[in-house]
């Protein structure tokens, strides 16, 4: 029996599923690109009102103008610069939109970095690739949250097959990797956080009864620039040859993140991806959850220590 399921039939979920988005409103974080960029253009095309952020302002303008070319009737794009390695800029950026907006129905925390060859910190002192994919998406989801529950709205965690990488676990005792960084452990742990980071986002909305919802997808072996700047040497080598028989293009990579924001039948909390090729490409569907995935004792400590390291709190 496989480990994967097809809820949606044996050709997987598709765009023809989605409802119509007029008077919703979405964030799309890294929406200038890959597969947050095409989840923005689905948006727009079901009349949404969506907001990309991300650092570059030359490259958020050429990703809008064709966005736009997309929108239906009703549907809208801006952008918000935010740079995820400085939570100063988090800040800004969420209360930026929070001035401007009374609800947000989508909140697809997409933007992330891969694989980075040579350890780093970001702005506030965090080892960058956990820092970015998940403490810079988990300041900039709480302060948004008042805003989802205004909207019983939704909470997206892009995760990985990567979540099985490596240590398989969260360093707890070394979350910088000050000793023995790897790339790959590195990644990994970032994105079994993100992954972890949904699971308890989701018991906690539970408990407290909340209309908001949190969902968790992976994009498979999507050929975006991910893949290209962000590994080095020999794995950069060994992605670009993978990917030229593996990968699939990012409008397929996006389904999954498409699935979670807006099917009316997606489940909480479940990974949804693509499931053939132990998740690197095929049809869309629900992907098995690694054991360290599902470690809700690991995945409560993170967030106790993801709110002490970041000095939020959150409401729910």
């Amino acid at each position: 029996m496989p480990d994967y399921e097809l809820p949606f039939g044996s050709s997987g979920w598709d765009y023809n599923r989605m409802p119509d988005l007029t008077g919703k409103t979405a964030i799309v974080t890294g929406g200038n690109s890959g597969i947050g960029f095409e989840s923005a253009k689905k948006f727009v095309s079901k009349n949404a009102h969506v907001t990309i952020f991300c650092r570059n302002e030359e490259k958020a303008k050429a990703a809008v103008a064709d966005i736009a070319k997309e929108a239906g009737p009703e549907g809208k794009v801006d952008y918000i610069l935010m740079d995820l390695s400085d939570l100063a800029s988090v800040r800004a950026a969420a209360e930026h939109y929070m001035a401007r907006h009374e609800k947000l129905d989508i909140l697809l925390n997409n933007a992330g970095l891969m694989m980075i060859p040579t350890r780093t910190l970001t702005k506030d002192g965090f080892e960058t690739q956990f820092g970015v994919n998940h403490l810079g998406h988990f300041v900039f989801a709480q302060m948004l949250f008042p805003l989802v529950e205004k909207a019983a709205g939704r909470i997206i965690a892009v995760s990985s097959i990567a979540h099985n990488w490596g240590l398989k676990r969260i360093k707890f005792d070394d979350l910088n990797f000050d000793e023995d960084y790897s790339s790959t452990n590195s990644y990994g742990q970032s994105k079994l956080a993100n992954m972890l980071f949904i699971q308890e986002l989701q018991r906690r909305l539970k408990a407290a009864n909340s209309k908001v919802n949190a969902y968790v997808v992976h994009p498979g072996y999507a050929d975006t620039n991910l893949q290209r700047t962000g590994p080095g040497g020999i794995e950069k080598w060994m992605m670009v040859v993978f990917g030229r028989f593996f990968s699939h293009p990012p409008v397929h990579g996006a389904k999954s993140l498409v699935l979670a924001s807006t099917d009316p039948e997606a489940k909480p909390a479940t990974f949804y991806g693509p499931v053939k090729r132990g998740g690197l490409g095929g049809p869309v569907g629900i992907s098995p959850v690694a054991p360290q995935g599902k470690d809700m004792q690991a995945a409560e400590k993170l967030w106790d220590i993801s709110e002490e390291l970041t000095n939020v709190k959150w409401s729910v």
